[in-house]
Formats: structure tokens, sequence, C-alpha cells
């Protein structure tokens, strides 16, 4: 029997479009004699979408096209059974369009990768193959993720953070925090990804302009030193805190003149990996990045960076599947841990490909650590057998703090 998969994708996002792609991937690489796949959108304007012209990826050329040949939906667990019911009912209509086993989402950014979805699951009682509320909320702000990441031993670079509006109230002292890192630095807005709002400054005027930039993404700002001269090293990792393996390694290959790669070079440009002979999924997404597949790194090297990767994977408390992001220094050769993307670009099939596992036993796998996490916890306890409420004094409405002595 089939299960009844569901792949959340899109979503109010910056990274919309990238969700777009990596879902359609995900689907198409997922056995249809193992899985009933059912696509559901979220528009831009967070509503909720299912049909079968969401399977088509060239149907999103005209998103408003889109949503009128599709159903608008709600989800809601009904006996202990996740169902998919249609938001304007007709007389004649299906009551249930469809029934949910588990979720996999393949969302991007905030509204979505940052655990909003994964705490919208939680409520249904749906298990679903991807980081929990927790993990994906503090994978998502690069400034959680920093703290913990450095209070847990793993080498970052020097960095600091500040609210938005303090470049207008205190400009002179984030100025000072700059000029004790030295330009060039690199500024990220803390909940972002796929380079969106990045950039580097290496004066103050073009600090200022960078942080105007930033802002327009987040109300916190990271500035970091530029680590010179720099390789920057990909691992992905997959499973959960009881069992996790690392992928091989790929170093992101940049122009030589080329000092940040860009949204654009991520997902619109770049050749196929060198040394790969993974087959391209429809659409190619973070998979078309130029890219030299495996890290041409020493087998010590390979392996320190491995272990960082599992060691992130595991104190950010992750599940399914994620990519980690190094910056190596080309001279020293010293590692930094960069962050972690708790729902990568494409999943990261390539690197998994070339680790020797194909698309679709990524998906399997993906889909039994659902399964399994929401067996453990069905063995869990949540609430106490109590009758706390048969004392209560309706009159009072104070509760034991209300209580007198």
């Amino acid at each position: 029997m089939k299960l009844n998969v569901a792949v959340f994708f899109g979503g109010k996002t910056v990274e919309h479009e990238v969700s777009v792609i990596s879902a359609h991937q995900a689907m198409e690489a997922m056995n249809p004699e193992k899985y009933h796949v059912i696509p559901i959108y979220i528009s831009k304007e967070q509503k909720f979408y299912y049909g079968e012209a969401l399977r088509d990826i060239r149907n999103y050329t005209d998103l408003n096209a889109l949503i009128q040949k599709s159903t608008q939906v709600v989800l809601a667990n009904v006996d202990n059974q996740v169902v998919i019911k249609p938001v304007r009912e007709t007389l004649f209509g299906k009551k249930v369009l469809d029934t949910v086993d588990v979720a996999i989402p393949v969302m991007h950014g905030t509204n979505g990768e940052d655990g909003t979805v994964a705490g919208y699951l939680e409520m249904l009682g749906l298990p679903y193959g991807s980081p929990d509320l927790y993990a994906a909320a503090i994978g998502q702000d690069k400034v959680l993720q920093k703290c913990v990441l450095h209070d847990s031993g793993l080498p970052i670079t020097d960095w600091f953070w500040v609210y938005s509006n303090e470049i207008d109230d205190h400009r002179e002292d984030v100025l000072n925090k700059v000029h004790q890192l030295n330009y060039p630095v690199i500024l990220k807005p803390a909940c972002t990804g796929s380079s969106v709002g990045i950039s580097i400054a290496h004066n103050d005027e073009e600090y200022l302009s960078s942080f105007e930039e930033a802002r327009q993404y987040d109300v916190k700002i990271i500035t970091e030193k530029v680590v010179r001269p720099m390789r920057e090293i990909n691992c992905s990792v997959l499973g959960d805190c009881f069992h996790m393996q690392a992928s091989v390694l790929e170093e992101v290959n940049k122009d030589n003149n080329e000092e940040l790669l860009s949204y654009d070079r991520k997902y619109l440009g770049g050749s196929s990996a060198k040394g790969s002979k993974s087959k391209a999924a429809p659409s190619k997404g973070i998979a078309s990045t130029a890219r030299i597949l495996p890290a041409p790194l020493s087998a010590e090297k390979t392996k320190e960076i491995q272990n960082y990767a599992l060691q992130t994977f595991k104190v950010l408390g992750c599940t399914g599947v994620c990519r980690i992001d190094f910056l190596m220094d080309a001279a020293t050769e010293t590692v930094y841990v960069n962050e972690i993307n708790t729902i990568p670009g494409s999943l990261s099939y390539y690197l998994w490909e070339a680790s020797g596992m194909p698309f679709s036993e990524l998906m399997d796998h993906l889909v039994q650590i659902a399964l399994e996490r929401a067996r453990r916890k069905s063995r869990m306890t949540y609430s106490y057998d109590t009758n706390l409420l048969a004392s209560y004094n309706a009159s009072g409405a104070k509760g034991a703090k209300g209580t007198k002595k």
C-alpha cells in the first residue's frame, strides 16, 4: 500500500521560487510505486493550494493562472488522520480531497524553513522529514546559530551583530566594532538565505550602503570578518541525533574576481559539477552552481570538515537532510563553520548522488526519518493523569496564585 506523502513548498519568502524548484526536484525523485505524492503549494499570500496542475513546474510562470486551476485547502486532523479539505465546499463536491501520512517540507527561508511549518505540522500531529521547530528556528537565525556554535566549541569567524536601528542611533559605536574586525567585512541579514541581502564592504562608505541593503530583509544584521584567501567547502548531513552520516564535500567554484557568490550565480548560472556523474533533475536549481565535486582536499582535511559537519548537525538538534557551509583559509587551511541550511536548496541531492546514494533513496530516508521520529514521540510522556480542574473555583478565576492560605 502506498504512503500518501505531501510535499510542502513556496511560502511568503524571498526564496519562494527556489523552494518551488527544490520541491519539484524532490517530487520527481520519489518512487511512484511507493508513494502517492501530493503537492501542497503555499502562495506568497500564505494560502494553501492542492491540485494536479501544481506538479508541472511550467505552470509557475503564471501564478495567477495556476491558482485558478488549483483548489485552496486546509488541513485538519480528523480521528487521528490528517485530511485535506477544500476551503469552499460545494453541494456535490468532495468534503475530503485527500489524506496525508507523511509531510516533506521543502521550504526555504522565513515563514517556512524557520520553524513555522514544523510547528504547524506538530499541531496537526503529522510526521515530517525535516528539523523540528527548535532546530529550524536556530538554524534560520544566524545570530542564535552562531551563539550555539561558539558555546559548543565549534570554530567560527570573528563577528558581531546589531539591530537595524542601531546604525541610526549609534553609528559611531557600530563603526568602531567594524574597525576592530578590520575591513573587508561581510554583512548578512540574520534570517535570510540564498545570498539574499548579503554583501562585502571594504570601507565605511560601502559598509553603510551595505547595511541599508541588509536591513531591507531583517531587523538583525550580522557583520563578519572576511576570510582571505578563502575557499568555500560544503558538506551535507542526513539523519537524526541517533544516527547521522556525512556526504562527500564540494568546493564552490567562484570566478577569480568574484568575492561573493550571488543569488543569480547560485540559481541561474554555473557549469556542471566536475567529477560528478549525477544526472540533472528537471529543474537544476542550486544543483546548477559551479562546483568541484568532490572537493580537492586531503583525506585528513576532508575527515576534519565532515566531523565538524556532524557536530554542527548534532548540537543544533537537526533532523532530515541539511547542508553545512564552511569557510577555509586557503593559506593556513584553518576551517570555520559558516552556517547551516536546515532545508538546503535541491535538498543537496547532488552531494548524496556523489556519495553513492540516488535521489530516490534520499527521499526514502526522509520518509523513514519522519515515521521513526513519530514512533519515538508516541512513546513519550506529554501530560499527567491529574484532575486539577475538579477543584477549580469558577468564581475566583485567579488560579493557584490567587489562593488564600
